[in-house]
């Protein structure tokens, strides 16, 4: 049997087994009526994805920003502090 065969055969084999799995799946009825987004769909998704990360993104410099250099300017302005009376 030659390589080419074999791989069919196991390519076969795969994709029944899954057609197998979908059909005895209780989403196997979503999985059917899911389709193809439109080109408006999938920008919208795009955006609001990328800005989505792009805030999460921000947020976490912020508080890496307040954790690496807030404490030293607090304990300057604490050192430094005088009282006026």
């Amino acid at each position: 049997m030659d390589i080419l065969k074999t791989t069919w055969e196991y390519q076969n084999r795969l994709e029944e087994g899954a057609r197998r799995w979908v059909k005895s799946n209780k989403y196997a009825r979503i999985l059917k009526m899911a389709r193809k987004p439109t080109t408006e769909e999938y920008t919208k998704t795009n955006y609001v994805c990328g800005a989505g990360i792009a805030i999460i993104g921000g947020l976490g410099f912020l508080i890496y920003w307040i954790w690496e250099y807030l404490p030293g300017h607090l304990q300057d302005a604490i050192t430094n502090f005088h009282f006026p009376f």
